[in-house]
């Protein structure tokens, strides 16, 4: 709003005659005297001192007019350049809080469809060892485990179809964490989404997926905004959120149809 007043105030200024501002009216032998205004009759400068509080004349023959018309044309312009600066930041404060206010509260993924936010639901998943036991995952950190798994997530498509090649999401963290697109595989009746080598005695978790390289631009404090590099070739994606090493997965799953 502050930054609103100035510019309104600048825009306003630049619409007055110059001479309602101070400035300096040069002399030929380089002096000059700070004036509110002046002005050329016949032979002689009329101008109000600003130091002295009083009109006064001098010969116009002492007065180096074209000094004192530039200096006053690069103020203006000078004035006028930051008003536009501060008019275009002023604009882009604005749309920026346009586009917060469009994000919904709660933590999640949200798909830009233009005119509208459509809100990509939270997958439910498991974890598939190498065994072939699956334990299922209710948007809680998995249960230690050993050896190989994979995170999947039922049924071989998304739901959550979206039909432009580089698609842009909203993405609301409920805590800092990692996040990025992925590619995911498709099985018979599931999608595969990230595997895991479990280490043994530290049963740290080695997270391997197929990442998709994107540009991420942070909108507020725990918002972003994710979109492809590169147009997407159609088939199965997610966005995943995670705590490397730790297994904590969280899947927001996708897919690109034309």
């Amino acid at each position: 709003m502050k930054r609103l007043f100035i510019v309104l105030v600048l825009t306003a200024a630049s619409a007055l005659n110059v001479f309602a501002r101070n400035y300096k009216l040069y002399m030929k032998d380089g002096e000059y005297h700070v004036v509110r205004e002046h002005k050329v009759e016949g032979d002689r400068v009329r101008f109000y001192s600003v130091e002295r509080s009083e009109w006064e004349e001098i010969p116009v023959a002492l007065a180096d007019l074209d000094r004192t018309s530039k200096e006053i044309a690069e103020e203006e312009s000078a004035r006028k350049e930051e008003a536009a600066i501060l008019a275009a930041e002023d604009k882009a404060e604005r749309e920026m809080r346009r586009e917060i206010e469009r994000i919904p509260q709660e933590a999640g993924v949200y798909f830009d469809e233009g005119e509208t936010l459509r809100t990509i639901k939270q997958a439910e998943s498991k974890a598939v060892t190498n065994k072939g036991r699956s334990i299922l995952k209710v948007l809680a950190p998995i249960p230690v485990i050993t050896g190989k798994a994979s995170i999947e997530v039922d049924g071989a498509h998304s739901a959550n179809v979206v039909n432009k090649s580089r698609p842009e999401f909203y993405f609301r963290l409920a805590e800092l964490e990692r996040f990025a697109m992925v590619r995911v595989t498709s099985k018979k009746d599931s999608r595969v989404i990230v595997k895991w080598t479990i280490v043994p005695v530290t049963n740290e978790i080695v997270d391997e997926f197929e990442e998709v390289e994107t540009f991420r631009r942070q909108v507020a404090e725990g918002i972003y905004k994710i979109w492809p590099e590169q147009p997407l070739k159609p088939g199965e994606y997610a966005i995943i959120e995670y705590t490397e090493g730790k297994g904590n997965v969280q899947i927001w799953d996708f897919a690109y149809r034309p």
